[in-house]
């Protein structure tokens, strides 16, 4: 029975289309399509759903009943792509493609990553095929919420939250990634070679609570190759004063803002001067 009915809905959906084409103009979809991609760590998550909207009934408990899967949109199954293996509160996930399906309840919804990405609805679901089930508490938005929504929120370089909010539902997932591994791999790989990365590997070690005496020795040897540029001095300027050489701070973020005025770099000369206001605070 739900086999015939996806291919009675797919035959009319289908059919609307070939007529449409026939008599010259399109019909615009009911619940319009959206694929949203975010880079995440070293790599990037894609998102493509459909968007249905409220029109004014009840969702949750009524159009999506409490307890039965949904296809987390309209149409088509949504489907999550991952190019890089990541975690979902608490669960690791390999890199690959998955149908992202929920089961909507009223305190604690369940959250499903399907292996069977090419399917119309949730009519032929088969939870033998699921790769992933967890439980997330839904939250509420601020305001109602008409159409549909997926999107990414408090992107780090390690960790972010996909939210998925229709009506007053808000459920967060929250996302981790292993970055630092693999750059600290990376830096130690490429500082081995010909061409040594001081200028990435010394701000990375500034931004993650690295070895700072390290990251002074690579920027300095980074400032040797280019001694007029403002950016490096600034960096230099930052790692020095986060050491708590206040007075090495000024001085180079002093050269760093007079390098910037003479390249007429205003950006530079902005943060270049806000660092050495820092320093002699």
């Amino acid at each position: 029975m739900k086999k015939l009915y996806t291919l009675l809905v797919a035959a009319l959906a289908a059919g609307l289309t070939l007529t449409s084409q026939a008599q010259g103009f399109k019909v615009p979809q009911a619940s319009s399509a959206q694929t949203i991609t975010q880079e995440f760590g070293l790599g990037k998550i894609t998102v493509s759903y459909s968007r249905p909207n409220v029109k004014g009934r009840k969702i949750f408990g009524g159009l999506e009943p409490y307890g039965k899967v949904w296809r987390t949109g309209a149409n088509t199954a949504t489907v999550i792509t991952f190019t890089d293996d990541v975690t979902l509160d608490g669960n690791k996930v390999p890199a690959g493609e998955y149908a992202l399906f929920t089961i909507p309840d009223t305190k604690e919804w369940t959250v499903v990553l399907n292996k069977t990405t090419k399917q119309w609805g949730a009519y032929e679901y088969k939870q033998a095929d699921d790769f992933l089930r967890f439980k997330v508490k839904p939250g509420k938005t601020p305001q109602p919420v008409e159409t549909f929504a997926i999107q990414f929120e408090n992107v780090m370089p390690s960790t972010a939250d996909l939210h998925l909010m229709w009506e007053r539902t808000d459920l967060a997932v929250h996302l981790t990634t292993d970055v630092d591994t693999r750059v600290m791999a990376g830096i130690a790989t490429a500082m081995n070679g010909e061409k040594k990365p001081y200028f990435n590997a010394a701000t990375y070690y500034y931004e993650n609570g690295k070895d700072l005496n390290k990251a002074l020795e690579w920027i300095t040897e980074a400032e040797k190759t280019n001694t007029k540029a403002p950016h490096i001095k600034l960096w230099k300027a930052r790692i020095q004063l986060k050491m708590g050489n206040k007075a090495a701070a000024a001085a180079t973020a002093q050269e760093g803002a007079a390098l910037a005025k003479e390249q007429k770099n205003d950006e530079y000369v902005k943060l270049n001067e806000a660092v050495l206001a820092q320093a002699k605070s």
